[in-house]
């Protein structure tokens, strides 16, 4: 049982991470990164 769990929030994660690559989600992740980098050095 705990392997088919297993299996299962595998697959789903990975249909999750899919449709955000699909909608350049990560480039929006980035532009926050980078953003929140720049504020902690004291550039942004």
């Amino acid at each position: 049982m705990e392997k088919i769990v297993r299996y299962v929030l595998l697959c789903v994660s990975s249909v999750f991470i899919g449709i955000g690559i699909y909608q350049k989600e990560y480039l929006i992740v980035l532009e926050k990164a980078v953003r929140i980098c720049l504020e902690c050095i004291g550039i942004g």
